[in-house]
């Protein structure tokens, strides 16, 4: 990537921040961010080596606490495991996590929809998927707290939805919404993708250009975001952002982080984001996917379409290197 196309893109996204930022003489508005990060205690574990991620892994963790920001970590047990037996170095990972100051949530075991399981093999599998997550826990007088809906799917139906609200509460769970929705995975699928690759001159000039590219783009997302916030409840929301433990975040988190509170942003933990009330607004969606809670509150509303328009898309060039025809 030229120098003048990496300054183009840092001045549109310094421009887009003070066009949110100055609009009408009005005091900039009060951002505040939760990071959670799915799929512990890795994403895609079953394609690294061992050796590969212990070390990506180390990144991560030296990543987070450089970043210096709140964090919960969201677990998949199935990935502690290796044909069906606990990994001790596995399980290790996380507990690097609790000895780094961060908390950990629930993510179910396997990673499993609730839209095409049903709800009770959905918690039953909410249940396998703290087995070790609570004496691991209890170990350091804590328990899981926050639960986090694969793929975002919460139900179809307002019954399944209440059904597994009311089974997560008699656990000692609350839902972790997210408000800062984004294809983070898609650039980390092609972040994978090209370390594979044999030219050791063109792998690490593509992963340059991908390193470039994620953060301006997770910014344009967050400003859509906050511009949706505001447009649907008049105040910049405590938003609550999602990420995965992956390569791409070892190799950029804290320049994210970084980037975000340039932005304006205080980073804060999960339960006083969770404070706002808007949190308490009923989710109006009932289809097949998992979008934003905005989104979610705004179809409760009956928005109209022209409402979602605008959100910011992974550039063609990513898709390719990801081998995906969209998102």
């Amino acid at each position: 990537m030229s120098p003048l196309l990496i300054f183009s893109l840092a001045l549109g996204v310094h421009a887009q921040a003070a066009a949110l930022s100055t609009t009408s003489g009005d005091p900039a508005p009060d951002r505040r961010i939760a990071v959670t990060i799915d799929d512990l205690p890795w994403q895609g574990i079953g394609n690294t080596a061992d050796d590969d991620l212990a070390a990506r892994h180390a990144r991560l963790i030296a990543q987070l606490k450089l970043a210096g920001a709140p964090v919960v970590g969201f677990v998949n047990e199935s990935k502690l495991e290796v044909d069906g037996r606990v990994r001790p170095e596995r399980l290790a990972m996380l507990e690097n996590w609790l000895d780094a100051g961060f908390e950990l949530g629930n993510h179910t075991w396997g990673h499993v929809d609730l839209h095409e399981v049903g709800v009770a093999a959905f918690q039953e599998d909410i249940l396998r998927g703290e087995r070790q997550l609570r004496p691991l826990m209890a170990a350091r007088d804590q328990a899981p707290r926050w639960f986090r809906h694969p793929y975002l799917r919460a139900g179809r139906s307002q019954a399944d939805k209440a059904a597994v609200v009311d089974f997560l509460a008699g656990r000692g769970y609350r839902v972790a919404p997210v408000t800062v929705d984004n294809s983070e995975w898609i650039w980390a699928f092609a972040y994978e993708r090209v370390l594979a690759q044999a030219d050791p001159a063109a792998r690490e000039a593509t992963l340059e250009r991908l390193r470039l590219g994620y953060v301006p783009y997770m910014l344009n997302k967050l400003d859509y975001y906050e511009r949706q916030s505001i447009d649907l409840l008049g105040y910049a929301l405590p938003q609550v952002w999602l990420l995965h433990a992956n390569t791409l975040n070892a190799d950029t988190y804290a320049e994210l982080v970084a980037a975000v509170r340039r932005r304006g942003y205080r980073t804060i933990g999960l339960d006083e984001a969770m404070a706002d009330p808007a949190y308490a607004r009923p989710d109006g969606y009932e289809g097949r996917w998992g979008p934003s809670w905005l989104h979610r509150w705004a179809m409760a509303e009956k928005r109209p379409k022209a409402f979602y328009a605008g959100e910011p898309q992974v550039p063609r060039w990513v898709l390719d290197l990801a081998g995906l025809e969209s998102e």
